[in-house]
């Protein structure tokens, strides 16, 4: 490339400048390291919106980390940064974040091509992160316009940006970055999320970039074709993604038999990525106004008890599939189907509450909410009851979003999971009234009364049952904490079953001291733990209902990162003989790395449909609290000695590390 004098006479200033800088924060001292960290990315934000600055700040990327670059910064740890937040950063971060941001990929890139060390990253791991970070910038590495929020977020900037991640995937190469992608939508999927915009965003970058030729792998084109057709052209109908419009034209004028194929391959393709085509939802709206209503269990894809449960109740569910399945909300389609396999409208409350919800009409505080969530091209009520059968089909399926509120986001599945009808009662009071009446001890809680808790008043990031009710849960739920205040114990001993229900067990156990932050007869809680739910170890009881339980969360380091809200569904053995805890995380993706090899499983061993899973023993040594029903176990075997030792030890070396013992 052929360099104008002029431009590279300003370049080898800034460059001069930044090493002048750069000498400066490697001498620097204590607070003063920040300051100079200040200059260099101001000097470095120069240089990377130059149009060759890029290979010199590369080469610079290990001294400026060496001198102390990202020290006190959330780049500090590369071992601990997370790919998926990068675009973010880079989108609408203030420019010295971005420049930082970029210092950090290109230090990523330097320690991958083995020009730079780093004691907690692998060349390798640096490459996996790049390429991870690549395949979440699809839309930029393949040419496409920003829209204007982007444009405004970025200004200067943005050409800087979309050269950096050009000159990454140019060292790194396109290899993998499909095919991870790929893998970890498979894997995302594999948890049966309600929330699958981002998913479905992802695999239009797919289809973009194998239609531009960036996929060469035969193995990349078999992962990604199912998930595409998925979307776009699920059946002979529609594989050439016609519209809607010509769709409807198309089915009109077929015969019974490709009907019946059409009905056939939808739900296959649902069910197989558990992603639903807006094809889906014109079909099922179709077979209501064409009297093609016996090809519904057959495009619902339901065994012998989903179908009994439409026949029984197929006024209902045609109703509901008219308010609320349309192309905006195809993805209902999916619930709806899960929902009829539960079985749970054979419980006497439940079809009487479907209809009451049907017919109420919501009041303008809800509409305002689901609109600002949802959109309004739909009526508001639409994206609720689309939302209903997303949560009734898939209780564990929810999560808390970019949101603090992981103990309401647990509520709303136990009760879709345990106690459907008690949830439709609180869509039905926040729906018509805009608050719930709870109680706490006997005393009434008037959510529209309280101060708002960890939520706030902005909207929420996340399904439409969450963006009504986790408001006024979070505010009865810190009413009841403000409650307990002063109590000895920890106040989700009062809270929980008050909270989830009367099933909650009543006993009450918790590995450290609330006053000191103490570890309390660790080893005792350990052993209690083993009798209440081990099944070789409690006489094989299993666990009758999900119950509330709290983890320690740690990092990939094993460091302790904070307190997390769970539920305890069950405990098997899984395909391999291992016997496993399976548990749902409201954090939205169960996958999750805690350190001492502990990575949470979610597919593979034994799970359903949003569970995760681990080995009891690694479990246990993330444990922190959990209830029980306090009943006699019925043949109880003592745990060994060495095996409460070895989960102990796990634990004390983690999350419990400089805790002492009382």
């Amino acid at each position: 490339m052929t360099i104008h004098t002029e431009s590279a006479e300003q370049l080898n200033v800034l460059l001069e400048r930044l090493d002048l800088q750069g000498a400066q924060l490697q001498a620097a001292s204590g607070g003063d390291k920040s300051d100079h960290a200040l200059r260099v990315l101001d000097v470095a934000g120069c240089v990377l919106q130059h149009e060759d600055g890029l290979p010199a700040l590369r080469q610079r990327a290990a001294m400026l980390d060496d001198a102390g670059l990202f020290l006190g910064t959330d780049w500090g740890s590369p071992a601990d940064l997370l790919p998926n937040l990068v675009k973010h950063t880079l989108t609408y971060a203030a420019p010295a974040t971005i420049t930082l941001e970029a210092m950090s990929l290109l230090r990523f890139l330097a320690v991958a091509k083995g020009e730079h060390s780093s004691t907690s990253l692998s060349a390798d791991e640096a490459k996996a992160f790049l390429t991870q970070v690549l395949a979440m910038n699809l839309d930029r590495l393949l040419g496409q316009a920003p829209d204007e929020a982007q444009r405004m977020a970025q200004g200067p900037m943005m050409g800087a940006v979309n050269r950096l991640l050009r000159y990454l995937m140019q060292e790194i190469g396109t290899e993998g970055i499909l095919d991870r992608l790929i893998d970890e939508i498979w894997r995302i999927m594999a948890q049966r999320p309600l929330q699958v915009d981002h998913v479905k965003a992802m695999v239009v970058q797919i289809a973009l970039a194998m239609q531009d030729g960036g996929a060469h792998s035969s193995d990349v084109h078999r992962g990604a074709d199912r998930l595409i057709s998925a979307l776009f052209g699920p059946t002979t109908l529609c594989r050439d993604d016609p519209g809607l419009t010509v769709y409807l034209d198309r089915l009109a004028r077929a015969d019974e038999r490709a009907v019946q194929d059409e009905a056939y391959a939808l739900a296959r393709a649902m069910h197989d990525t558990g992603l639903v085509s807006d094809y889906h939802a014109m079909f099922l709206r179709w077979t209501l106004e064409a009297d093609q209503s016996r090809m519904l269990p057959d495009a619902l894809g339901l065994s012998s008890t989903g179908l009994d449960a439409l026949r029984c109740y197929e006024p209902l569910v045609r109703a509901m599939i008219s308010s609320a399945i349309q192309p905006g909300t195809a993805q209902a389609v999916y619930g709806l189907s899960l929902m009829l396999e539960r079985g749970i409208l054979y419980s006497p409350p439940i079809a009487p509450s479907l209809w009451r919800l049907l017919e109420t009409p919501l009041s303008p505080d809800c509409i305002a909410a689901l609109e600002g969530s949802c959109g309004p091209a739909l009526p508001a009520q639409t994206h609720l009851i689309a939302g209903v059968l997303l949560l009734l089909g898939q209780p564990l399926g929810i999560g808390q979003g970019n949101n603090p509120t992981c103990q309401s986001a647990r509520a709303l599945s136990m009760w879709a999971l345990n106690d459907p009808d008690y949830l439709l009662w609180l869509i039905a009071q926040v729906s018509r009234g805009d608050h719930l009446l709870m109680h706490f001890e006997g005393e009434p809680l008037d959510t529209a009364t309280l101060p708002p808790g960890l939520a706030g008043t902005g909207p929420l990031d996340a399904d439409p049952v969450s963006v009504l009710l986790v408001p006024h849960l979070d505010r009865a739920y810190a009413e009841m904490g403000r409650r307990c205040a002063g109590r000895p114990e920890d106040p989700h001993c009062w809270i929980n079953p008050e909270l989830h229900g009367w099933w909650v067990g009543r006993a009450f156990h918790i590995a450290v001291d609330v006053a000191t932050g103490a570890l309390k007869d660790y080893e005792g809680f350990l052993r209690i733990f083993h009798a209440s739910y081990h099944p070789l170890h409690n006489g094989n009881q299993p666990v009758i209902h999900p119950q509330p339980a709290g983890i320690a969360v740690t990092d990939v380091t094993g460091a302790f990162v904070g307190w997390h809200a769970i539920t305890l569904i069950r405990v098997g053995l899984d395909p391999e003989g291992c016997m496993r805890v399976y548990f749902f995380n409201p954090n939205n993706d169960s996958g999750q790395d805690w350190g001492q090899g502990i990575v949470v499983s979610t597919q593979g061993c034994g799970e359903r449909f949003g569970e995760g899973s681990l080995p009891f023993g690694e479990f246990a040594a993330r444990l922190y609290l959990f209830h029980d029903d306090n009943l006699p176990a019925l043949a109880p075997v003592p745990v060994p000695d060495d095996q409460i030792a070895l989960i102990a030890d796990m634990g004390r070396k983690s999350w419990a590390s400089g805790r002492a013992d009382l």
